[in-house]
């Protein structure tokens, strides 16, 4: 069987599997091995110990777990609420400014879960109710939900970025300083709409004396409500800057913060024993699924990729005589088709490790495409009809809200987000510059 047959055999396993609903990492390692079977025999299950060997044994991994538990720390002492409630009490009385926090806010609690899914529960938990209760309208109060938790991807530390570094053996620590830049300017053009879509009309974010509350709450209140809120967003500053002064490899950082945010909720008098019993099986809830579904995809990108897949892909780009910059277009293109049907995790297993290749055998730069790709799955979950994402924000929405306002809801930030992209690719420096800079 030719690797164009073989593709499509797969891809199609992939489409009836993901039908029937069956766990993605087993339907991807089961149909990977299956086929697999038929056309080598015997000999395709030596992919299984190697790819154990690959996988679990990477120092790199080690720091999904380490991640994933502060984030989840983070939320369930509450110390999430303390950040949002200083970022209130420091923004104020600004038409639209608790749907600003929750953007400023949200996207803090989703770069310390890490991954899309828990950052936009945690976020929709948080501060989607108050921004109802307050008159938002609907439509904006889910679509700075969507918008802040999903950028859990784009802010280090990211999960789908160390698992970029992991399958590609490219810097972890470069992923995430370049990530910086378009993270910052994604959070400024986000709140920007946010600001002037509220002036131009009031409507969608009336003021109220809550925006005002904790402006009026006595100085040693107030003090309390900057302290915690300043430490907080401290902890997630010493995390990252462990990294890029070079202190800590990114693995090490995550125990810094393990550690940071246990520390935290003790300072904070929200440490209890339940709540840390709690915090460690949800965290083993999430590792085991998402180790499941990296070995799953691996296995699946391995076998794709010894079958040839790779050559099949970079002919392919070649034979069509197209410029560079067009073939990375076109990646960008089967990337975002890919969010359609499947989540962030499986996209980053399945692509990088056969488009990174070709991107630097063209003369880009690995974290400039990487950056680019995690742009490019946070715009592809979160678009209408299947983007995995929206059916997170349906689980935490209000039961009268349909999917088709979810829908509308989302487009104007995918919109921002598109921008982005779009500016990034135009200017690689925007993501290289930084980490070229402290890193070399």
């Amino acid at each position: 069987m030719g690797i164009e047959s073989l593709t499509g055999v797969l891809l199609f396993c992939i489409l009836i599997f993901f039908a029937l609903g069956a766990p993605v990492g087993l339907a991807l390692g089961g149909i990977a091995m299956g086929v697999g079977y038929l056309v080598w025999g015997e000999a395709v299950f030596n992919v299984i110990p190697t790819t154990i060997e690959s996988t679990y044994f990477s120092f790199i991994l080690l720091a999904i777990p380490l991640y994933i538990y502060m984030g989840q720390f983070f939320t369930k002492s509450g110390i999430g609420d303390a950040m949002f409630d200083a970022s209130q009490m420091v923004i104020g009385r600004i038409r639209g400014s608790l749907a600003i926090s929750v953007i400023v806010v949200c996207s803090m609690i989703g770069a310390m879960v890490g991954i899309i899914g828990a950052g936009i529960m945690t976020s929709g938990s948080i501060a989607l109710k108050p921004m109802l209760d307050r008159g938002y309208n609907q439509q904006l109060a889910l679509g700075v939900i969507m918008a802040g938790g999903a950028l859990g991807i784009l802010i280090p530390p990211s999960i789908p970025m160390i698992m970029f570094a992991a399958a590609t053996h490219n810097s972890i620590g470069k992923m995430f300083i370049g990530a910086l830049m378009p993270a910052l300017l994604t959070v400024t053009m986000l709140i920007a709409y946010v600001a002037i879509s509220c002036q131009l009309d009031p409507k969608r974010a009336p003021i109220t004396e809550a925006d005002t509350a904790n402006r009026k709450k006595p100085l040693l209140e107030k003090f309390a409500i900057a302290r915690d809120g300043f430490l907080a967003g401290l902890m997630i500053v010493v995390v990252l800057g462990s990294i890029i002064t070079g202190i800590a490899t990114p693995t090490e950082s995550g125990a810094i913060g393990v550690v940071g945010a246990v520390l935290l909720s003790i300072i904070f008098k929200r440490f209890k024993a339940d709540m840390f019993l709690n915090v460690g099986l949800q965290t083993s809830i999430l590792v085991s699924v998402a180790m499941w579904i990296i070995f799953g995809a691996s296995v699946f990108s391995n076998f794709h990729l010894l079958m040839g897949v790779q050559s099949m892909v970079s002919d392919f780009a070649l034979n069509l005589n197209l410029p560079p910059i067009m073939i990375i277009i076109m990646f960008q293109v089967i990337m975002l088709l890919l969010g359609f049907i499947i989540d962030e995790f499986i996209i980053v297993l399945m692509c990088a490790p056969l488009f990174t290749p070709i991107v630097v055998s063209l003369g880009y730069d690995p974290i400039w495409f990487g950056v680019l790709m995690i742009l490019n799955i946070l715009i592809a979950v979160q678009t209408p009809p299947y983007g995995f994402a929206l059916f997170y924000l349906k689980g935490i929405a209000p039961p009268t809200v349909g999917m088709a306002t979810i829908y509308r809801s989302i487009l104007p930030f995918i919109t921002v987000n598109f921008i982005v992209l779009v500016i990034c690719m135009i200017f690689p420096q925007i993501i290289l510059w930084l980490p070229n800079k402290l890193m070399g």
